[in-house]
């Protein structure tokens, strides 16, 4: 009796000391629902981008968990931003993807900014993405040398000067000496249809954007930033194209915009534990078989930059000198 007492004391002190995990708990996201707010209008390629990422992540978060998209536009992903840094709570459940050129509306300090994208909990960025220049193809300009030769001033679509549409030709215009004007409309799909109605001669934007519309003879891609891919490699860099030194480091900091094109950031202070779970499912999803073959038909790149790469990019941009970030807001606008 004696001997079991010992013993039933023994097991006692062992499972107070060393309590056993439990191995029926639920997975943290079982059961529940997970949404992604897009910072841009329904169609465009961030809101593709999420609607393609929903469908896929549930297969690598623990517990399977619903997604779905809400979309929340409004000033150059602003709004979006502000709700996640501000409004959203930090529990895992809200996650969101704001435009990249938004890094660019914190360095000029401009007005509505009520957040720092370096203390978001970054996911990482789903995709790095190549600026493209494109003409319409009905028009007789095949190369760069044709557009700079040209007499005419050629009308762009945009989407608002908190836009890379907007960015990108508006410092080709400065430093290479382009002759273009800046068409705004509401929405990177709306200045896609002024190109379909001739009402502007051509837009730029992310190359994967405007593949379809490439490769269906509407639109001719003529010149292309730092970022890459290989059917446009052999295309002019716009970094290139001009001698001023200053000129080479703006575009250049642009073109770093690019690397994060696809950004995935939760709340500040989302566990660490949860973190983990929203980046391994990202960092998965991407070598989805399915996924691939969805992504072909629509035209998109799925290629997960981590964490990580995407702050030390972000740092190096905001570690500029302050006479080069002066220069840089007098094209970059918000």
């Amino acid at each position: 009796m004696k001997k079991c007492g010992l013993l039933f004391a023994s097991f006692f002190l062992i499972v107070v000391l060393f309590p056993l995990a439990n191995p029926l708990a639920a997975p943290y996201y079982e059961g529940k629902r997970i949404t992604i707010v897009v910072g841009s209008e329904p169609g465009g390629g961030y809101d593709r981008m999420a609607r393609l990422l929903a469908r896929h992540l549930p297969k690598y978060i623990p517990g399977r968990p619903t997604i779905i998209v809400e979309n929340m536009p409004g000033a150059g992903s602003m709004i979006v931003a502000n709700h996640l840094y501000n409004i959203a709570k930090p529990d895992g459940l809200t996650i969101g993807s704001y435009i990249a050129g938004l890094i660019f509306a914190q360095l000029l300090k401009a007005e509505g900014v009520k957040f720092d994208v370096t203390k978001y909990s970054w996911i990482g960025s789903a995709a790095a993405e190549a600026t493209v220049l494109c003409i319409r193809s009905d028009l007789p300009y095949k190369t760069f040398e044709d557009l700079r030769k040209a007499k005419e001033t050629f009308a762009l679509g945009c989407s608002g000067v908190s836009t890379i549409d907007y960015q990108f030709p508006i410092l080709l215009k400065e430093y290479v000496g382009l002759d273009f004007k800046m068409v705004i409309y509401p929405s990177g799909t709306a200045s896609t249809l002024a190109v379909e109605r001739k009402e502007v001669d051509g837009r730029a934007s992310f190359y994967n954007s405007l593949k379809p519309y490439i490769e269906r003879g509407l639109l001719r891609p003529l010149i292309r930033a730092r970022v890459s891919q290989p059917t446009i490699q052999s295309l002019p860099v716009d970094e290139d194209l001009t001698t001023d030194k200053m000129g080479r480091t703006i575009m250049a900091m642009r073109s770093a915009g690019d690397l994060v094109a696809r950004p995935y950031v939760a709340p500040p202070g989302t566990p660490a534990e949860i973190m983990n779970i929203l980046r391994d499912a990202f960092a998965k999803v991407g070598q989805d078989q399915e996924l691939k073959e969805e992504s072909k038909k629509l035209l998109i790149a799925v290629e997960y930059l981590p964490t990580e790469e995407c702050l030390k990019v972000l740092h190096n941009i905001f570690n500029q000198p302050d006479e080069v970030i002066k220069e840089f807001g007098k094209y970059i606008k918000f």
